[in-house]
């Protein structure tokens, strides 16, 4: 879906980029708690890989759009979207976060999701605003600028 969209393995790839660090997060976050692996950390573990890609796709589609049509460098255009997305990234998984924490938080038998959705958001975010600049701009750094599709008429990302 995202090759469809994005029209640039390129992109895609710094996109999932984030999936490891998301993964890291959610089986980090369940051994220092002590939880097992099941169902709900599994339900939980999707729902934060969601999440975390919305955020990445959210900085990696600005990066490139400054990149494409501001004339910015792959770094600068990292940079400049990091700085630009934080808020908005920070508000969403800060949100998330805290929904989950009174779940997490439970002795019932969704506490897993809870605690896998807060561990997997917490590395997501930081690697987002950190480690997802530096992949972009690395790959992106000799990328040709224009329309990456085979249709004439489509000029968009």
């Amino acid at each position: 879906m995202l090759l469809a969209y994005f029209q640039q393995a390129r992109i895609v790839l710094i996109v999932m980029s984030t999936t490891p660090a998301i993964l890291l997060g959610v089986l980090s976050f369940l051994m220092i708690t002590g939880t097992t692996l099941n169902v709900q950390s599994f339900m939980g573990a999707i729902m934060c890989t969601g999440v975390g890609i919305a955020n990445a796709i959210l900085l990696v589609v600005f990066a490139e759009k400054s990149r494409q049509e501001g004339g910015m460098s792959a770094q600068e255009a990292a940079v400049h979207a990091a700085q630009s997305r934080m808020r908005p990234i920070l508000m969403t998984s800060i949100a998330m976060v805290a929904g989950m924490v009174p779940m997490a938080l439970s002795a019932g038998q969704s506490a897993p999701l809870g605690r896998a959705v807060i561990g997997g958001l917490v590395m997501s975010t930081s690697s987002v605003l950190t480690l997802l600049p530096l992949v972009f701009a690395i790959i992106q750094n000799k990328a040709r600028i224009g329309s990456h599709s085979m249709h004439p008429a489509d000029h968009g990302l």
